[in-house]
């Protein structure tokens, strides 16, 4: 299974619990898409892509995005070196802008559509009473779109050019990020405060 060898390596790579938690989220994301909608995609594969996409953002975080060092150049050459496909490998470059490789396979176009906004929904969750994602719906992750205060480091502009590339209204698509979030709440720390068991 490509998506447990990956999550191993993400681990191996990621100390950070937000940072993980991202990446599981896009993770789940991309799952999501793969088998949904009469898609044949290979979702082992397609969530693969979502753990590893930010395997080096840690170590390397590229804040001045670089076109040839840094994220995700480092992640990139460890997987081609150790015998990851190309097909992945491209998939994870493409979703930087400024690594300049065009999006053109429904998987490249998928992560990058999901990847901004799956840490948008999940942000979205945290400011709810109960922290829960249950309680996210495409008006609130609308709304909290138009405040340019709220989440500022997500870019609303690669949300949008996302639903666009997947031809995809944006309700849509955020709508169906909410429902693969939803499903891995547990492991996103978004079940809710209400829904603790105590012990």
């Amino acid at each position: 299974m490509l998506a447990e060898r990956a999550l191993a390596i993400l681990h191996d790579w990621v100390q950070s619990d937000s940072l993980r938690r991202h990446c599981y989220a896009v993770a789940d994301s991309m799952c999501y898409f793969a088998t949904s909608g009469g898609s044949d995609a290979d979702a082992d594969l397609w969530e693969a892509v979502g753990l590893l996409h930010d395997m080096d953002y840690e170590r390397h975080p590229n804040l001045e995005q670089s076109a040839t060092a840094g994220h995700p150049f480092t992640g990139v050459a460890w997987l081609r070196a150790n015998g990851w496909s190309e097909e992945i490998c491209r998939a994870i470059l493409s979703h930087a802008d400024y690594a300049q490789v065009p999006r053109e396979t429904p998987m490249e176009r998928t992560l990058y559509a999901v990847d901004e906004l799956s840490g948008f929904v999940m942000a979205v969750a945290r400011v709810r009473p109960s922290k829960s994602l249950r309680e996210v719906d495409v008006t609130s992750v609308k709304k909290k779109m138009k405040d340019k205060a709220f989440a500022r480091a997500v870019n609303r502009d690669d949300i949008e050019r996302g639903a666009s590339e997947m031809q995809m209204p944006l309700e849509d698509l955020i709508s169906r990020v909410i429902a693969a979030l939803q499903k891995d709440a547990q492991r996103l720390g978004l079940v809710g405060e209400c829904t603790v068991s105590q012990h």
